[in-house]
């Protein structure tokens, strides 16, 4: 008897040691997501910060690598990265909040706005900005080869005055276009009188409590906790934070981290800044004048993945590699953002999306 009650012991206590022994299912999945960053991991290298938001919790956050080639600090998810075009969405939700105090319309002529823009662009709508089907030239392409000082947002618009056509009648095809972001910017301070950074703060960042996020201009502001760009140029990483282009604000000069970003998009599927239906739109594919679908909305990539229809984006610019994807009927978000100009984003961001739209999402 005395044995059989010692044996029973034994198996019973073994059976629990086992059990607490067993990696719960968070410990599994932040070992998945390490897996799947290991690439970002080191830590004399620039990397990457990772967070992943369901349902009003934050389900994972973690930095990966140091915050520049020029120093040992390691990126956490406080640390602030350069959006490039996830600034995008922003300079979208400017307009459309402009658009839902009845300042202006998606329908307005880009010359209600800039009376002297060239002739050829006469048929630009507002609409046509936000979808990239306004066939302006890229600004990019304009700037003059011998240029050392950086361009800013006036200056993009100013671009278009020595070009002489569209790409395409606008309104009939599908281009990226950072010089239509650049030129809403303009459109933003011109009707509400303010500075673009400073309508961002007031109208959003403020409002959302986004504390650590801006709209950076070099003399003007500071990104604290700041991480800086990076390039891999034969095998060593290099600093390479500004380009001729990095001061245009529009299309993508915002900076912050992956925590405030759960404030923003909460905002977002929660409605605090845009009636639900305006919101649904801005997160809806556009068609052009022939009926074709494109995979934009208003400052949103729109794309289906695993029978899901739903708005994400990506943000490139020198030494940084960025990607959102917003699942909004799941209450889901993965960002990453990078401080370096390798790797793929993107993928990686889908992987570990698959984890939390593919097992349970509030696991014990």
């Amino acid at each position: 008897m005395r044995t059989k009650l010692i044996n029973s012991l034994l198996i019973y206590t073994a059976a629990i040691l086992f059990a607490s022994c067993k990696p719960s299912a968070l410990l599994i999945k932040e070992r998945k997501i390490d897996a799947i960053l290991a690439a970002y991991s080191s830590n004399k290298n620039p990397g990457a910060s990772v967070l992943v938001y369901q349902n009003d919790k934050i389900l994972f956050q973690k930095g990966y690598g140091v915050k520049s080639a020029e120093s040992n600090d390691k990126i956490t998810p406080t640390t602030n990265f350069r959006l490039a075009s996830l600034t995008k969405q922003f300079t979208a939700m400017s307009v459309l909040l402009l658009v839902k105090n009845k300042k202006i319309s998606l329908e307005d002529p880009l010359v209600k706005y800039f009376s002297s823009f060239p002739a050829y662009g006469k048929k630009i709508k507002i609409k046509h900005l936000l979808t990239h089907t306004s066939g302006l030239m890229d600004y990019e392409d304009l700037i003059p080869k011998d240029q050392v000082v950086q361009v800013h947002d006036t200056n993009c618009l100013q671009l278009m005055f020595f070009a002489d056509s569209l790409y395409f009648p606008a309104g009939t095809k599908y281009k990226y276009s950072n010089t239509g972001y650049a030129i809403l910017s303009l459109i933003v301070e011109r009707i509400s009188g303010q500075s673009f950074a400073n309508f961002l703060n007031e109208n959003i960042f403020k409002p959302l409590e986004m504390k650590n996020t801006l709209a950076f201009e070099d003399g003007k502001s500071i990104v604290t906790n700041r991480a800086y760009g990076n390039s891999l140029e034969n095998d060593t990483w290099i600093q390479t934070d500004q380009s001729l282009t990095s001061a245009v604000l529009g299309d993508g000069g915002i900076y912050t981290n992956t925590i405030d970003m759960t404030k923003w998009v909460k905002a977002l599927w929660d409605y605090k800044l845009l009636p639900a239906a305006l919101q649904k739109e801005a997160w809806s594919r556009k068609k052009v004048e022939n009926g074709t679908l494109i995979n934009y909305g208003y400052g949103w990539e729109v794309e289906e993945y695993n029978n899901k229809t739903h708005p994400h984006h990506n943000g490139s610019s020198i030494g940084f590699k960025n990607h959102i994807l917003l699942f909004p009927d799941q209450k889901l978000m993965v960002i990453l953002l990078t401080n370096r100009n390798e790797g793929t984003p993107i993928i990686e961001a889908k992987k570990i999306a698959d984890l939390y739209l593919e097992y349970d999402t509030n696991p014990q």
